[in-house]
């Protein structure tokens, strides 16, 4: 049985890449990606020739049964997100699942740890965080308000992510519930990283200038 290496690869800046993600990408057989567009940029960049192969939240059994009759040839497989560390807020947690399942417990799983938007937003939150309650993105449309009012109820800091497309409703939907101090992260890691403190009508003031574009990390500070 071959093994499965969960790669993490940047979150913006190509040169968060470890040396060990590099090896590990460079040597395997075969690179699961949730988009194999936008992965090959990454390889590009530092010249990996790898072959790729494309997963998602949709993938069909009979491309995940190819992929289990590779690790049964003793194939080794890297699994990448688009960015930062698979299995948070993407589908490959599912995929992770699926194979270990359908292997009976035989296939070998290897973390290559490097980025998460998660990480880094925690580490410059200035909030207490040996304590913290991770959300994932808001719903779209149903159950949004049981999801704020979850997030602001808890005792400790609160992350979420959200799109560009909504991050003006959610600021706006936090701050009818609460005043509490919240950091929110723009492109973290790329060229055009800010970060906003203050209250939820504060922060909305600050984009209010801005041009919204990118991925956002928003913490919640704690009570």
């Amino acid at each position: 049985m071959g093994i499965l290496y969960i790669v993490a690869t940047p979150i913006g800046n190509l040169e968060d890449l470890s040396k060990r993600a590099l090896r590990i990408l460079s040597e395997v057989d075969l690179i699961l990606c949730e988009d194999t567009r936008i992965t090959q940029k990454l390889l590009t960049r530092y010249e990996i020739k790898t072959k790729t192969t494309s997963y998602h939240q949709h993938t069909e059994i009979k491309k995940i049964e190819e992929i289990i009759q590779l690790l049964s040839n003793g194939k080794n497989l890297a699994l990448v997100s688009d960015a930062g560390t698979p299995g948070i807020s993407d589908p490959g947690n599912r995929l992770i699942e699926q194979l270990n399942n359908w292997t009976i417990g035989q296939l070998t799983t290897i973390p290559i740890p490097g980025p998460s938007a998660l990480t880094a937003a925690a580490s410059i939150s200035g909030f207490p965080m040996d304590k913290f309650v991770f959300l994932g993105f808001p719903p779209v449309k149903k159950k949004r308000k049981k999801f704020f009012e979850e997030a602001i109820s808890s005792k400790y800091p609160t992350i979420l992510y959200e799109s560009p497309y909504r991050i003006i409703k959610t600021l706006e939907e936090i701050a009818l519930l609460t005043e509490r101090k919240i950091v929110v992260c723009r492109e973290l890691t790329k060229k055009f990283e800010t970060i906003y403190r203050g209250s939820a009508k504060d922060i909305l003031a600050g984009l209010a200038k801005d041009e919204i574009r990118g991925e956002f990390v928003v913490v919640v500070g704690d009570k």
